[in-house]
């Protein structure tokens, strides 16, 4: 199968602006793209899957094995063309500064793909082939097979920026990509603006048409397909579990507040049995009836504060939810809905659900970032009691205050070392700042499940 990895050389180089360009071109040519974002990363994944017309998912060489990586591959790869990757960082960006793991270029080597480099290049000239001479020297082990420049300011400039790599360098230049407003995606304090936030409708349709003119005007998309994945892609997938089979419904949070969520999270869900009911904590008045469990995933609920405030209808239907007994899981920004109240940057204050006992407020820093690895330290909805699992922490806000509460995880920071205890829990609710994938423990998502039957069968009826 056509397959490549999208690499940079640092962060903010465009590997999104390139990638979605070319899956735009290569998905008019009538083929069937099915996107990957390497790290933990929520915002890209979307835009890969409006563009796509089919779900990206989230690769991650340090949160999964490197077994885990390959069956998301394979499950989500078997009925499409091309897959591509976009990788996080820059290529060698990592966990730490002395190895590759967690990197794009260890997960290019697991996967067994070709890497295609993109360049920032609109304050360079010659001193671009240096740059480009040392991503060749610096891991000899890896293929990089293609480069490609951004933000190139003219034709002339990109001629000799070519030469340049030309005379020092053997990789080929495969295209480039000029400055343009049309194909800027605006950004804010956790990254992109997400793509429930973006163009829908004839502005997206165009907005497609404008990404892959510019691919097929400027990349030699034909190269590109001749670039082949050397993975296995024969599929493994899990079987659903027959017994369980659209016997749980779970509700989804899902709108423009609640969008950040693992797509083999809910792969892994709908495997064990559950049925997934999407709903809109700004939007619904209520939540939809006959469900069993709830989760509610990350986003920008601090963004929508007042529109989530003025839905009483819709806090009253999670607080009977809750106080029923039936599994309650919240991440991040989950986990603030459910608060009592929200402080934003501009000194308002928002009423929340009024769940769990705790005040939250945006701070204008970074308060919690990085991979983590936690430890159960009860039995809770996701496993027993020292059950380790990994995920990732990234949020712009803090708890101010709290009445008792009781917590489930420690959590201990990769990059500082910090450890906490988090996971607050008030009944069957389990929430936190944490956002798990679900497939560094799989059994994470069984348990979950089961917590589900459990309740349901314990109270007999369904809300």
């Amino acid at each position: 199968m056509t397959g490549f990895l999208i690499a940079g050389t640092s962060s903010g180089v465009g590997k999104t602006t390139v990638s979605l360009a070319v899956i735009a071109a290569l998905r008019r040519r009538g083929l069937r793209i099915q996107p990957f974002k390497g790290g933990p990363d929520f915002l890209d994944t979307g835009h890969h899957t409006r563009i796509a017309g089919r779900a990206s998912r989230n690769l991650d060489s340090w949160m999964l094995s490197a077994d885990a990586n390959r069956d998301v591959v394979r499950h989500a790869s078997h009925d499409s063309d091309v897959l591509l990757v976009e990788g996080m960082m820059g290529l060698f960006d990592g966990k730490d500064g002395q190895t590759e793991a967690g990197s794009s270029a260890e997960i290019a080597k697991l996967l067994e793909l070709p890497i295609i480099l993109v360049l920032d290049a609109s304050k360079t000239a010659r001193s671009i082939a240096a740059v480009v001479l040392g991503f060749e020297l610096f891991d000899p082990e890896l293929r990089l097979a293609g480069l490609i420049l951004n933000r190139v300011a003219s034709e002339r400039h990109f001629r000799m920026l070519e030469a340049a790599i030309k005379s020092s360098c053997k990789t080929p230049v495969l295209g480039w990509l000029p400055r343009s407003v049309r194909i800027t995606i605006p950004e804010r304090h956790l990254g992109l603006q997400t793509a429930e936030e973006s163009e829908t409708g004839a502005d997206l349709d165009e907005l497609i048409r404008t990404f892959a003119q510019l691919a097929e005007q400027h990349i030699d998309l034909s190269r590109l397909l001749d670039l082949e994945c050397g993975l296995n892609l024969a599929d493994k997938s899990s079987q659903l579990r027959e017994e369980l089979k659209d016997g749980v419904r779970i509700g989804i949070a899902r709108d423009r507040a609640f969008s950040f969520y693992y797509e083999d999270n809910l792969d892994l869900l709908q495997e064990n049995g559950a049925t997934l009911i999407p709903f809109s904590p700004i939007h619904d008045s209520a939540l939809p009836s006959g469900l069993d469990a709830l989760y509610l995933g990350g986003g920008y609920p601090e963004l929508h504060g007042a529109a989530i405030s003025r839905n009483a209808s819709m806090h009253s239907s999670i607080r009977e939810f809750a106080a029923s007994g039936k599994p309650v899981y919240a991440e991040c920004g989950g986990m603030i809905f459910l608060a009592q109240q929200l402080k934003t940057l501009d000194g308002l204050t928002y009423p929340m659900a009024g769940v769990l006992p705790l005040e939250v407020e945006m701070t204008g820093k970074l308060v919690g970032f990085g991979y983590v690895t936690l430890e159960l330290t009860q039995d809770c909805l996701l496993g027993r009691a020292g059950t380790s699992i990994r995920g990732h922490s990234f949020h712009y806000s803090r708890i101010s205050a709290q009445s008792e509460i009781s917590t489930n995880y420690r959590v201990e920071y990769s990059l500082s070392g910090r450890v906490e205890d988090e996971g607050y829990s008030v009944s069957n609710v389990l929430a936190s700042y944490v956002h798990l994938h679900f497939r560094t423990q799989p059994a994470i998502a069984q348990n979950f499940v089961d917590a589900a039957i459990v309740s349901r069968d314990s109270c007999g009826v369904t809300q």
